[in-house]
Order: structure tokens, then C-alpha cells, then sequence
């Protein structure tokens, strides 16, 4: 059996992916966490509705479109961190990067709490508009929550553990495959019974500069004709349809490469300010590495035009990503690892005694000489004010997170840049729609562009380009007097509904610092008794919801012998007719996690200086330089702290300054060797950093668009050429598409049903929510055969099945005339014609026997 529902995706114009297939046995594998700019919680509510019945979690890209909404059901879903969750190493470290880097640029991301769950709050005097913010994950708890996903490698066939509350996954397998797309993209195989599933959502079978392609004819290099056998002839393959309707763009890769080039140079030749708006981990990297390598050949040139300007990198966390990237080359293309490897056999003959010519160092593909990297909103807003300082602009191209252009630094620099007709922005993704009611910045400025690209095809372009557009500001304000009365009540009231939920276990709405211990001890409560588990699992996401009740606080009777904890002045309870834990002392113990090896480790804590993200802290090696051997192993005082950040500007902040290795990464930053101290003097913004309870405020202000608009593709998704070749190759029995809006689905169901006229398999376009049966279609009889025939046939394995062939002929039990008393039809047994009288055994035998033997 196999079900699937979309949960996010399916027909819809909003990019988010979310799935559930649920197979033989009751098991259900998420797949997908993802969110859009619209951080709207009712989205995940389906979601949180099947935590307690999941086994296990698959993630597919560190996009925002797949990943965005993993912290959030870690840190306010009960039981998610619980549930055995697997991705790639590229997957991983990016997808942490990226979560950091979202709440850290928007408190949008935090949600706010509904007016449903604060209506049972009551309290006088209070704004019903308040829009409180839940707690937002914290850099550590982000970095927490991904040390708990297991790694896996391509091609590498894995058996996983299901969830605490799981029924038995009967030797489930799954595989990861290259999806191309993203660094560590995954095509999901998996396997169950006779159930063989492809999971396959924005895959690129194209090779790029950076990312080499989809798996499917055998990964970069391979070259064949035919789909490799672990993925050919699924019973189901679930496909993404976005991009069904996008023709392949004739020259290839060069050609859309060429084209963002000529669109650049155009610009800076001007003095104009190129703003290129994407993702903060994964496709940034194929748009990081074009526009460096292409500074280095026009430096390298006598009429280059580049070298004159400036180019950058915004982002929060871009440090981490680069750092990430420059230790992934393995899972890059093959010309990037070529090219590594040049640099480096260039490296060893340069420090040989032969070889005195060689000046400067050479650069490997991620060592950045020209791409300047930029992590504070002060450097950018230096960087942008330069030009007034200076009688001749210069020319500048600015690659900034997001793509959305709603929460990253993409947002304030279109800002700054709207007014001036000479700057261009390059729109390198097919915006989607999260909400019908306000579309995102970059979904209007596409609509912009399409609108003036059918003008110039009808020869009505206008003089006056320039249009109106509303920029919107979320922003923390602390919570003061009657508001934060009410917030501190709503979260006393929730905390006691875990507690008693939990029997005095932990509660998920804790502070900031306790969250680190908090999600291991959650681990721990594995050792109670199943039975009870499984109750408060299938109850817990129900018994939530009615915190909107009419009342303050839970009862007595709610409380029971939790009493003694929750109430001041009591300290007695009656225990007579009480039953289970009411006849016990609510005293909590704290357990450590541990599996049949012994006590289970934190990996976190035992991480590398060079392992740890800059929002993290001072390294340690930053830590010990200047320090006497005498001070080693001893604690450092709370005032020592700011010692290692002297260096780096005499300001003041509410955090401590990141200390960073300026000769490491910034030496070969600039084609002269030198280094912008100005830029890395600039501290945090103060005002982001608002700590505690706050409420989300939204400002808006209409500016004027002048600037240029354009669009080139480089989202690096399957288009309908890849899509046509493909699925005919592929040959699944069943087909879903999910990942495209309405008319994409559509036209390529309609598509597909043309090139399969012969009607070979099913295809299913399931909206949201729905639930679509695609089991195999099989004639399937369980026969009960003696152990003196089962000692006789001779097996084989095949794809991990066991299958043997036996010839005879089955006759059919009368069910019937046994109810009626004929004993003689009911007594009948199943004979072969070999096999003169051969007794079979009331005993069933193993699954792969009743599933796979072929009787004819």
C-alpha cells in the first residue's frame, strides 16, 4: 500500500514543498519542511497535526522553499525533535546557515501567537491588534536542532530507525541520488516491499558551473542512454511541474551565462549599481563563482571593463556558507574539483626549490580576490554611500540575499537603489505567490518586467517607466506594561498544559538558555512506557489547541498532584481512590539519553574551532592568542571577553564582536592584496538586537521605482525539454506532479499523456491535502506451503527480494461450505502435480516468501 498527500505545493503558485507518503503498516515519511515569505503559521497546521504519526523525516534542497520551517517545528511542535530525520552533508551545513541567517534578518520569521490562543488569556486593558512574537529559535538552538539530522551519501542504500511512536518499518531502504539544483540536492529512492518510490522535486539534469547534474542517466560524467536501474521502472515517481511550460534556452549554459555578463557590464560601464537578488546557500554559490571567475579573465584582459568595478556578497551568515562551500568540493561539479586540484598541484611546485618565479599565491575556486564579502548592514550602507563621496560613481554589483526580496539585505538595498534610472536589478528566479492578497516584492517587479517585455512585442513602450511600489518594515518592539502582562500569562498558561501533558517532563516554551539541555532530555523520554507515549502523542497537538478556553489557568482537579508544584501554600494532597502517578510525590527526574552503546553524546559539543558558525562566539583559537601558559584550563573572567575585541574598533554593542581572521580571509580579497578596514570596523545594528518579549511591528512606505528591471533565469530547474526526455525513460507505473501551479501541472500532465499514448501508467495531479492511492497494481496470494517443500526450492535474490518458482496448480478453500458444515470441500488443500502428497502447514511464512513467489 501507498498513499500520498501533498500537504504544501501541489497546484498552488506559492514554492513551498511539503509531503507525506504513508506506506504498508502505518508508515508515514515527511518529506520536505518548507515555508515561503509569507511565515504564515496556519500553513504548518496540517503539518503539526501529523507529527505524532510520522516515522521519519526526508529533506530535499537548503532552500527556503524545502527547509525554512524546520526550526520552527523543532523548537514549537511537541515530539519533532524526536522523529529520525536524514539529508545530505551539503544539506545540512547550508540548511543551518540558512535558518540562521532568516531570523536573524526578519522577526516576521518568529510567527506571532493568534488572537484564537489569546482569547482564553484574560486580561483588562489590552490591545486586541497586538501582534505578539512567539520566541524565535537562537543561533545555538539552530545548530542544535541540524546535529541531530543524520548524514547520508549519495548511492548509499540505508536502512533508517523510525520515530519512538512508529510502528516497525519492515525494512524500509532508502537512497540519496545527486538532484543537481542545489549542493547536495537529493532524488529520494525508497523502497518497501514491492513499493519502489521516486521522490524527485526541482532536480536539474543540465551540469553547471558549480552543481553537476541529475542522477538519473548516471550523474556527471556518465553519459548514458538509459536511466540507471535503481531508478528506472518505479511503481511511483513523484515530479515537480514547475518549469513544465519554460522552453530550453538555446545556447545553454554559456548563453544565460553571457547574457547576466552583458546585462553587468552594460550597467557598471554607466557608474550603475547591479543588484542581484537570491538565496543565501545554495544557488548563490553558482552566481558567486560566475561573476568572480569572470573579474578574474577581465582582469587578465587589455580591454576588460569589469575590473574597474566593485563587487560583492551580502549576507548574515556568508562566511559560514563560503566556508561551507570551499570544504564541499566533493559534491561539486568534476571541473570544480579539476580545478581545485590545479590550484593545489600549483601550490606544491611553487614552494620547490625550482621554481622562483612564481609571485602571489594562487586561488582556488571559492578563494574570493575580487568578491568582497559583506555580513552587517553597515558595511552595505557604506558601500552604497561611497558614491557621494566621490565626483565619479563607480560601478558596483551587489549579489544579496533574499530572492523573495522580503527579509534579507536584498530588501533594503532595492530600497536605496529604487529611485536612481541607471541601476539595474536582475531577477535570477521565477518568483511564486505565498499570498494572493500582497505579493512579494520581487513576484511584483516580475510582473513589472513581463508587463514591459509584451509592451516592447507591441511597440507601446511608454517614456515613464517609473511606478509606485509599497515597501513594508517588520521590525521587534519590546513588550511594555498590560501587553507584556498578557504575553507572560498566555505563557504560564501554556506551560502548565505541556507540564500535565508531559507528567512533568519538559515543556517546549522554555527560555533561550535552557533549550540546548532541554532538547536531549526530550530525547530521554523514550524510556517510559510505550502505551503511554503513544497517548500523549495522539493527544498532545489536540489538547494544545484548547488553551483558547475561557479561563486563566488550569483547575485543581486539571492539576492533580502536580498541585504541590504549581500552588503556593499547598502541601498536602489526598491520595485516597487516586490512581498511577496521583498516588506518587510529583518529583521530575532528569534522565540521560542512552541507546545500547551506552550514554548518548552531543556532537555540538565536541565541534572544531573551524566547525563552528561565526554567530557562535570567538573561536578558541582567538581566545588563546596572547595568553599566558598560565592561564591555561582555568576560567576567564565575564570582563575578559572584550579583551579579543580591541582590535577591531572602539565601539560599543550589545553582543560581543565577532573576532575573524583577517589575514585568512580577507588577504586575496582585493586585486591589490589589501584589506578594507573600514568595512570590517562597522558594528552590528543596535536596534536588531531586542531580546525577551516583543510584538512584531509593521511599517510601510511607498518609493518610487525607477530603476531598471530584468529577468534571467538562473534558478537551475528542469525545463520541458529535460521533462519530456525524461519521464518516457523513466517508465514509472504511477505519476504524481506536484510542485507547479495550475497551469504548469496541467499542461504537463496533458503532455505526458501524449508521449505515453499507449497508456502505460496513471497520472495524478492531487491538490493540497488530498490523499491519493498509488499502490502497486498487483495480483498478490499468500500461500502457506509445508516446510518439506519449502526445504526444496531453490532462491535467488534479486533487488534484496527472495524469489523461487514453483509449478503447480492452487485450489481455493470453499469458506463458504465450511460455514454450512461440509467438511469434505472445507478439508481441501492446495496440491501441486509433481508432489504426490505433500501436507502443507498451517504456519504463514516469511514476507518476502508470500510477496515474492512465482506460482504458475
Amino acid at each position: 500500500m501507498f498513499t500520498f498527500s501533498p500537504l504544501l505545493g501541489a497546484l498552488s503558485e506559492s514554492a513551498a514543498s511539503q509531503s507525506i507518503l504513508e506506506l504498508d503498516g502505518g508508515i508515514k515519511i515527511l518529506v520536505g519542511v518548507g515555508w515561503d515569505e509569507s511565515f504564515d503559521i496556519a500553513k504548518l497546521k496540517e503539518l503539526e497535526k501529523q507529527v505524532p504519526t510520522l516515522s521519519l523525516i526526508l529533506l530535499t534542497h537548503a532552500t527556503t522553499e524545502h527547509i525554512a520551517a524546520f526550526a520552527h517545528c523543532c523548537k514549537h511542535f511537541p515530539l519533532f525533535t524526536r522523529i529520525p530525520v536524514y539529508a545530505t552533508g551539503p544539506i545540512i551545513g547550508l540548511g543551518r546557515t540558512l535558518l540562521q541567517d532568516l531570523y536573524a534578518s526578519t522577526p516576521a520569521a518568529a510567527t506571532t501567537i493568534p488572537l484564537s490562543a489569546l482569547d482564553g488569556v484574560s486580561y483588562s486593558n489590552h490591545d486586541a491588534s497586538s501582534d505578539f512574537l512567539l520566541q524565535a529559535p537562537t543561533p545555538e538552538e539552530i545548530a542544535t536542532y541540524f546535529s541531530l539530522i543524520h548524514p547520508l551519501k549519495y548511492s548509499q542504500p540505508h536502512q533508517p530507525l523510525g520515530s519512538p511512536f512508529s510502528p516497525p518499518l519492515n525494512g524500509l531502504t532508502i537512497t540519496a541520488y545527486n538532484s543537481g539544483h542545489t549542493l547536495g540536492g537529493t532524488i529520494w529512492h525508497i523502497q518497501h516491499g514491492l513499493e519502489s518510490i521516486v521522490y524527485a522535486v526541482d532536480w536539474n539534469q543540465g551540469r553547471e558551473n558549480v552543481y553537476a547534474g541529475a542522477a538519473w542517466l548516471g550523474g556527471a560524467g556518465g553519459g548514458g542512454a538509459e536511466v540507471i536501474e535503481q531508478l528506472r521502472k518505479p511503481t511511483a515517481l513523484v515530479c515537480s511541474s514547475r518549469g513544465g511550460e519554460k522552453p530550453s534556452l538555446s545556447g545553454g549554459r554559456g548563453k544565460r551565462d553571457e547574457q547576466l555578463l552583458d546585462k553587468v557590464r552594460s550597467c557598471v560601464t554607466k557608474g550603475g549599481t547591479v543588484l542581484i537578488p537570491t538565496d543565501s546557500s545554495a544557488r548563490v554559490l553558482e552566481l558567486a563563482y560566475l561573476l568572480e571567475h569572470a573579474w578574474r579573465a577581465d582582469s587578465s584582459s587589455n580591454d576588460g571593463n569589469l575590473n574597474a568595478a566593485k563587487l560583492y556578497l551580502a549576507g548574515r551568515n556568508v562566511h559560514s556558507v563560503m566556508r561551507y562551500a570551499r570544504s564541499m568540493l566533493e559534491w561539486m561539479d568534476d571541473s570544480i574539483v579539476r580545478e581545485f586540484e590545479a590550484v593545489a598541484d600549483g601550490s606544491r611546485r611553487a614552494n620547490g626549490p625550482t621554481d622562483g618565479s612564481r609571485h602571489g599565491k594562487e586561488v582556488g575556486p571559492f578563494d574570493f580576490r575580487y568578491l568582497r564579502l559583506l555580513d552587517r548592514r553597515g558595511q552595505i550602507d557604506k558601500v552604497l554611500s561611497r558614491d557621494n563621496e566621490t565626483d565619479t560613481p563607480v560601478g558596483k554589483v551587489i549579489i544579496a540575499s533574499d530572492a523573495s526580496l522580503e527579509w534579507g539585505f536584498s530588501k533594503s538595498i532595492l530600497k536605496q537603489l529604487a529611485e536612481d534610472p541607471t541601476n539595474v536589478v536582475i531577477l535570477t528566479e521565477y518568483p511564486g505567490l505565498a499570498s494572493s492578497s500582497r505579493p512579494s516584492l520581487a513576484r511584483t517587479l516580475w510582473t513589472w518586467w513581463k508587463e514591459r517585455q509584451e509592451n516592447t512585442s507591441q511597440d507601446e513602450v511608454s517614456g515613464d517607466n517609473s511606478k509606485d511600489l509599497d515597501f513594508t518594515d517588520a521590525q521587534k518592539q519590546a513588550l511594555e506594561g498590560s501587553d507584556l502582562a498578557r504575553y507572560q500569562q498566555w505563557l504560564a498558561q501554556q506551560r502548565q498544559l505541556q507540564t500535565t501533558l508531559q507528567g512533568g517532563g519538559v515543556a517546549t516554551l522554555e527560555t533561550s538558555g535552557d533549550v540546548g539541555d532541554d532538547v536531549s532530555e526530550s530525547s530521554s523520554e523514550s524510556e517510559d512506557s510505550e502505551d503511554e507515549q503513544q497517548g500523549r502523542a495522539l493527544n498532545a497537538a489536540t489538547t494544545l489547541g484548547q488553551a483558547s478556553r475561557k479561563k486563566a489557568a488550569l483547575t485543581d482537579e486539571d492539576l492533580g498532584v502536580n498541585i504541590l508544584l504549581k500552588k503556593k501554600g499547598v502541601h498536602d494532597f489526598d491520595i485516597r481512590d487516586k490512581k498511577g502517578r496521583d498516588r506518587m510525590f510529583p518529583h521530575p527526574v532528569r534522565r540521560k539519553r542512552d541507546d545500547e552503546y551506552g550514554e548518548v553524546i552531543r556532537p555540538e559539543d565536541f565541534l572544531r574551532a573551524e566547525e563552528r558558525d561565526d554567530g557562535d562566539g570567538v573561536d578558541m583559537d582567538q581566545l588563546g592568542k596572547g595568553d599566558n601558559h598560565d592561564n591555561l584550563g582555568k576560567k576567564r573572567k565575564w570582563d575578559d571577553a572584550a579583551s579579543t575585541t580591541k582590535n577591531l574598533g572602539s565601539h560599543t554593542s550589545k553582543r560581543p564582536a565577532l573576532v575573524r581572521n583577517v589575514s585568512d580571509d580577507f588577504q586575496i580579497s582585493l586585486p591589490d592584496g589589501g584589506v578594507e578596514d573600514e568595512l570590517d570596523a562597522i558594528p552590528d545594528d543596535p536596534d536588531e538586537m531586542v531580546n525577551g518579549p516583543s510584538k512584531l511591528v509593521i511599517t510601510t512606505e511607498r518609493i518610487t521605482v525607477k530603476l531598471q528591471i530584468d529577468f534571467i533565469d538562473f534558478a537551475g530547474v528542469h525545463d520541458k525539454r529535460s521533462l519530456h526526455m525524461l519521464i518516457p525513460l523513466i517508465q514509472p507505473r504511477k505519476l504524481i506532479l506536484i510542485g507547479g501551479s495550475n497551469e504548469d501541472t496541467m499542461t504537463l500532465a496533458s503532455d505526458c499523456k501524449k508521449l505515453m499514448a499507449e497508456g502505460s501508467f496513471d497520472i495524478y495531479t492531487p491538490t493540497m491535502g488530498t490523499i491519493v492511492d498509488a499502490s502497486v497494481d498487483t495480483n498478490a496470494w499468500v500461500v502457506k506451503l509445508a516446510p518439506s517443500l519449502l526445504k526444496q526450492l531453490k532462491w535467488q535474490s534479486v533487488r534484496g527480494l527472495g524469489i523461487a518458482t514453483v509449478t503447480g496448480r492452487l485450489l481455493a478453500t470453499q469458506s463458504q461450505a465450511a460455514r454450512d458444515g461440509d467438511e469434505e470441500t472445507a478439508n481441501k488443500r492446495i496440491k501441486t502435480e509433481e508432489s504426490q502428497s505433500n501436507e502443507l502447514a498451517e504456519a504463514p511464512v516469511e514476507p518476502t516468501l508470500s510477496t515474492s513467489a512465482i506460482c504458475g
